[in-house]
């Protein structure tokens, strides 16, 4: 693919991180091949995850087409710059066309990132894997690499005011070994990516920076002392929020009916 944008917003954000004084702690790298078609399957915590997950390529000279959601990719101006980094618009009502696009990249040799926990994770733990990563990664016959990123969500994410302070802090990106889904057993293939998604966080975790371990910190899942909200209450918030927008949606139906009508 030709990348025009791409290449130099990389180096912007780059000096960008730089400005912000943020660090780096990047492992496994190696295991993102340095050509062929791999899906980069990247837990989910915050509203800025791809730009750092693209990290995970980036020793290995390789850029990377996430699986965004339509809202973003269609949003005036910044869908079109994401556009213009050849990135696959997902649709959550249907999912069909977005598969068949990830199919095509990757059988074209590209990277792909996707994100198998569908929404983001209030308590930063990883949530229940949809199935689509192991079943496109075995449809295209290309890896499927886990990927963590760890403390983006410090600078955006649910119910927490943006943080793009010049306040030190450490973003951390771990990848696995990669795992290679036969298709015969999806829902077996997704639990293992899950467990596998589970250790790397746990590891990465255990190895963030002491002076940024706080105790309390919001930013840090109830297990491991922190003031997160657990899974299941996580869940309930989810829950909640989803019938929120549900009512809201009724709602605003209801209005354009009784205006057309009126």
């Amino acid at each position: 693919m030709r990348d025009i944008t791409y290449p130099p917003v990389i180096v912007t954000a780059k000096l960008l991180f730089k400005f912000l004084g943020q660090r780096f702690q990047l492992s496994g790298t190696e295991h993102v091949p340095r050509k062929g078609g791999a899906l980069l399957a990247i837990n989910h915590t915050g509203y800025v995850d791809f730009i750092y997950g693209g990290l995970a390529a980036n020793p290995s000279k390789r850029l990377v087409r996430f699986m965004i959601k339509r809202e973003m990719m269609d949003k005036p101006g910044v869908g079109h710059l994401l556009r213009s980094f050849h990135h696959i618009r997902v649709d959550r009502a249907s999912g069909v066309q977005s598969m068949k696009d990830a199919l095509a990249y990757l059988k074209a040799g590209e990277v792909v990132g996707i994100y198998p926990e569908a929404t983001i994770s209030r308590s930063f733990e990883i949530k229940e894997l949809k199935s689509g990563a192991a079943r496109i990664a075995a449809d295209a016959g290309v890896p499927l690499i886990p990927v963590i990123v760890w403390g983006a969500h410090r600078l955006m994410t649910k119910d927490h005011p943006k943080d793009f302070s010049r306040s030190r802090k450490t973003i951390a990106v771990s990848v696995g070994p990669p795992m290679y889904p036969t298709g015969e057993d999806i829902t077996a293939d997704t639990a293992q990516l899950r467990a596998e998604m589970q250790r790397l966080l746990d590891e990465t975790i255990a190895a963030y920076p002491d002076d940024e371990k706080a105790p309390g910190s919001w930013w840090t899942p109830a297990r491991f002392g922190g003031s997160a909200p657990t899974p299941e209450v996580a869940e309930r918030l989810d829950r909640e929020e989803l019938a929120a927008r549900a009512a809201k949606r009724r709602a605003k139906a209801a209005e354009k009916k009784g205006s057309s009508t009126s």
